[in-house]
């Protein structure tokens, strides 16, 4: 599991920071958080035993309308993170992160919304023996997503400002390996930032964007990765996605998607197996198909060469009832050139995390 996870991080690094050109103005920042975990499942209450608490820090690069997507954008940052969480629960333990960020500005660059994305590591993880009541995490290895909206004022006393807000952060595995309940903390934040240079450029502003639209793209998308049921011991499978799709640019920042897609999963396989043998599911006969067919329609947020894609589909064949037919998928997607992408995506039946997907595809 670590090998994909660690390819998840260098994809999101790739993406964030070698993209970008470089500026002459950057800056640091270090904030204290300390909040709740949301009760999202009745099964972790026992975890919840105290307020977690911990410390954010991360670098950070400005843009100033050097390329034409940073005048789209409001100008953003982006950079990278650690964060460091006492979770306040001896079988949860702690929590440590790094992420590569964007932060989005608003209000005259008054509110800052950062969205970042990395890989953590738990201190202590499910165990049969020693760690049986940490259902959240089976794996010492997570992905991890936080967010955060602050108030923000620099440069308040010489390079020096202050920031404070809310903050969101995730961790789960994916069903990469169970158990996996997954934890979010809400939090309170307040930091304090520090400009690394003495003073920031101009913004460059060009005028508006001409109008953009492109014909009709079809696209090809391979997805792979491993996953397993959420019943502990019944073992890791690949699966392989095989996905055609139109789409239809509807301007530089956005793009909607049509397509449908085959679904072999392995793990499903031993599910079905186990279910009927064990008499746990209604009805199994252990003859079920594991493969499965979906319709979907989706939507491409474009940030350079960089794109955020949501999708939402409906599965038209299902011969074995796995989560509901109806899933979701969110990820990153990095194009190299005009036709070549790869992804980093998601899957999900609603707050339900089935796998994360590595894809690679062409846009013809």
């Amino acid at each position: 599991m670590k090998y994909w996870l660690s390819f998840i991080f260098c994809f999101l690094m790739t993406s964030v920071l070698l993209s970008q050109e470089s500026t002459t103005s950057s800056y640091l920042d270090v904030n204290y958080f300390r909040g709740n975990i949301a009760l999202h499942n009745n099964d972790i209450l026992g975890l919840i035993t105290g307020h977690p608490e911990g410390v954010i820090l991360s670098w950070n690069k400005k843009t100033f309308g050097n390329k034409a997507w940073e005048q789209r954008y409001n100008y953003p940052d982006y950079g990278v993170s650690l964060i460091y969480q006492n979770l306040k629960n001896e079988n949860l333990g702690n929590n440590i992160g790094i992420y590569a960020h964007y932060n989005f500005y608003f209000f005259k660059r008054n509110l800052m919304l950062r969205i970042g994305q990395g890989l953590a590591y738990t201190s202590n993880p499910f165990d049969r023996i020693d760690n049986p009541k940490n259902i959240a995490f089976g794996s010492h290895l997570l992905s991890s997503t936080y967010l955060m909206l602050n108030y923000k004022k620099e440069r308040i006393i010489d390079r020096f400002g202050l920031q404070g807000g809310l903050s969101l952060i995730h961790y789960s595995n994916a069903n990469v390996k169970a158990p996996n309940t997954s934890i979010n903390t809400i939090a309170l934040n307040v930091g304090v930032t520090y400009n690394l240079d003495e003073s920031d450029p101009e913004y460059i502003d060009n005028g508006k964007d001409e109008k953009f639209t492109e014909s009709i793209k079809y696209n090809l998308a391979f997805r792979s990765g491993i996953n397993q049921s959420d019943i502990i011991g019944t073992g890791q499978f690949p699966f392989y996605i095989v996905s055609a799709y139109a789409d239809k640019r509807l301007s530089h920042k956005s793009a909607i998607q049509l397509g449908t897609e085959v679904f072999f999963s392995n793990f499903l396989k031993e599910l079905i197996e186990f279910q009927s043998v064990s008499g746990l599911g209604d009805n199994v006969t252990g003859d079920e198909d594991f493969k499965r067919v979906g319709l979907f329609v989706g939507h491409e947020l474009f940030i350079n060469k960089t794109s955020i894609e949501t999708q939402v589909g409906y599965y038209v064949y299902y011969p074995f009832d796995f989560e509901g037919r109806t899933y979701l998928r969110i990820g990153l997607k990095r194009y190299f050139g005009d036709k070549l992408f790869g992804a980093i995506t998601l899957k999900s039946h609603g707050a339900k995390a089935e796998a994360v997907e590595f894809g690679i595809g062409v846009r013809l």
